[in-house]
């Protein structure tokens, strides 16, 4: 662990604490150790001979030879010092040197710092102090000490620097932009007074970093203040609208999985066949079909002509979210049974496929034990992408059907620009999808054993 410069900063900043108790405990135990003594001895042995006036001597003597050479005038006093620095340098090697001749005489070692915390972990109350003051560095022990744990913490930390990342740059672009948000609200009738007036209450008179900084601290407490438009809390409004967009996103793409993945995997197994060519075309067909002129169709013919679902949105009918659920996830499944049919075509080409049908397994066996498994890890990085997409892309289709969700807010609010609540809204997405990549990513090590064995090794 102390290898690793990332993990050695961690555990000195985690067990400061613990560390400076044990180093006290050891200059103590030091200073009354054998070692201390015949160190003692031995620097007491080399003065008594005369070897630091001896070295005073010889390099007051080098010092002025140098000063004659160079022709320069030698202060007295300065090159006393000077002197004394140089003798007090050698003098102290010498003893160091002496000292470990005699300790490897005796075969006797300087007790170490490791040393001595050993030996005070023996003891029940040290070991409970230390605990208490170094909890988080025994945390980081443990965490370290667990490959899947590890692996976990990893990606977790990763998702955090990338969650302030982005808050940073979406900060960042809406504070440099042109758009007044005080004029926009107020309206063209107001004076220069309700505009101060505004900016002051809001903050944003305030320089770029005070108002990072709040927006950084708003994130950490989940307090992003009130929102420009409506006075309403940022927070809560997002609690209220952010879970409708994942559950439509989320049941958008279980139906996708389950449909693209047979249909793949099918096209793959009998490829440059009429199924095939079939279901790859209606996939491509699926991938080109915009969003909002998909769910404008649907619109115009089962809710205009056939009456048979809602035009819009509503929480309390579930009919009103079979379209918007379709038109989210026509693009995933067309985009996972393309890539879930190019996998495992790479896939059953594989040595290990022939060997496994040479040693009689069936071809159903052959398929599901070897060949679709192997094939999941490109499927389930598409599946993870386009998760993300549709989350972040939702606000089209949730404008098309009037759904008050996620997407249709931070548009809403972009054009004023309303800052506390497009960052609410987009801290919230940013954090849905950095957890379904630290899901994708622990897929990876489920689906594939040499995944699992590099996170054991590392």
């Amino acid at each position: 662990m102390l290898l690793h410069p990332t993990y050695r900063l961690l555990l000195l900043l985690s067990g400061a604490p613990v560390t400076v108790l044990v180093y006290a405990m050891h200059l103590l135990r030091r200073s009354k150790s054998e070692y201390a003594r015949r160190a003692s001895e031995t620097r007491a042995l080399l003065l008594q001979s005369g070897l630091r006036e001896t070295l005073f001597e010889e390099a007051g003597e080098q010092l002025r030879r140098k000063h004659r050479f160079f022709g320069q005038a030698a202060d007295a006093e300065r090159l006393r010092r000077e002197a004394e620095r140089i003798a007090s340098k050698k003098f102290d090697a010498a003893v160091r040197e002496r000292l470990e001749l005699r300790q490897a005489e005796d075969g006797m070692n300087e007790a170490g710092l490791d040393e001595t915390f050993r030996l005070l972990l023996r003891h029940p109350a040290f070991f409970a102090v230390s605990l208490a003051l170094g909890l988080p560095m025994y945390l980081l022990m443990g965490i370290y000490a667990n490959a899947y744990l590890k692996y976990v913490a990893e990606r977790l930390m990763m998702a955090v620097f990338v969650i302030f990342g982005v808050s940073f740059l979406v900060f960042t672009i809406l504070y440099i932009s042109p758009m007044n948000p005080a004029a926009n609200i107020l309206g063209e009738t107001a004076t220069a007074e309700q505009i101060a007036n505004f900016n002051r209450i809001y903050g944003l008179d305030q320089p770029y970093l005070v108002q990072l900084w709040n927006t950084i601290k708003g994130i950490l407490t989940f307090d992003l203040g009130n929102s420009f438009a409506g006075n309403e809390n940022v927070t809560a409004s997002i609690a209220n609208k952010f879970p409708v967009t994942v559950t439509l996103t989320a049941i958008s793409t279980l139906i996708a999985i389950l449909i693209a993945l047979p249909i793949g995997i099918v096209s793959a197994t009998r490829p440059n066949s009429f199924f095939d060519y079939t279901f790859m075309f209606i996939a491509l067909l699926g991938l080109s079909i915009p969003n909002f002129w998909q769910g404008l169709i649907f619109i115009l013919n089962f809710s205009i002509k056939l009456h048979w679902l809602p035009a819009t949105y509503n929480p309390t009918n579930w009919l009103s979210a079979i379209m918007p659920i379709v038109v989210l996830g026509t693009g995933l499944t067309a985009a996972v049974a393309r890539m879930t049919r190019s996998s495992t075509l790479e896939v059953i080409h594989e040595d290990y496929i022939i060997t496994a049908k040479a040693k009689g397994l069936s071809n159903r066996s052959v398929l599901w034990k070897h060949a679709v498994g192997n094939a999941l890890i490109p499927i389930v990085t598409v599946i993870g992408l386009q998760f993300g997409g549709m989350l972040g892309g939702a606000a089209v289709t949730e404008k098309v059907f009037n759904i008050s969700g996620i997407g249709s807010y931070i548009v809403d609010k972009q054009f004023i620009p309303d800052i506390p609540a497009i960052m609410g809204g987009v801290v919230y997405t940013a954090i849905t999808i950095s957890v379904v990549n630290v899901l994708v990513d622990l897929l990876y090590a489920f689906f594939d054993p040499r995944i699992r064995s590099k996170m054991k090794q590392y």
